[in-house]
């Protein structure tokens, strides 16, 4: 997996939203546009525009070719450049978990899976852990997006257990 680098501050402000990141989620493997990630979310194509242009302007999305839509009307799709997932920021650790939350409250309990462990290993073993975690995760990242599938969706945290010193 590629070593993060830490956020430039525009960067980092930019990430700081979590209706940014849903944005970013929204185009990750096929274009949108504003109208369309505005009816994705529920909200007005105007206030979407300010949250798109950020991250067009920040490098987070990048404009696609621009084509005519039903009325004729120009419309530009935006796609996520990946960019952010090499990125250190304290801010965007929690607009993921508010990004997350925001997300997992749309869906049916019934259609979520979540588990909770708690470790105790040695430093070595932890970072054992860590490396192999990261490596599973890159390997499915990295695998061919297939249109015809189901979208999931993955949320996970590493920390330390404040509950057992």
């Amino acid at each position: 997996m590629t070593e993060r680098r830490t956020a430039t501050d525009a960067e980092a402000r930019a990430l700081a939203s979590a209706l940014r990141l849903r944005i970013l989620r929204i185009c990750v493997r096929k274009p949108h546009t504003n109208k369309e990630i505005a009816a994705i979310l529920g909200r007005d194509p105007a206030s979407v525009l300010h949250h798109t242009r950020t991250l067009v302007r920040t490098g987070f999305l990048e404009a696609q070719e621009e084509r005519r839509g039903a009325r004729g009307a120009r419309e530009i799709p935006y796609l996520a450049t990946h960019k952010s997932w090499n990125l250190e920021s304290p801010a965007l650790e929690r607009s993921m978990l508010d990004a997350f939350l925001e997300e997992l409250a749309l869906v049916p309990a019934t259609e979520s899976e979540g588990t909770r462990m708690a470790l105790r290993l040695p430093p070595a073993q932890m970072e054992e852990f860590r490396t192999r975690l990261k490596d599973l995760l890159g390997e499915f990242a990295d695998r061919p997006d297939d249109p015809t599938a189901p979208a999931w969706s993955l949320f996970l945290v590493v920390h330390p257990d404040p509950n057992r010193p």
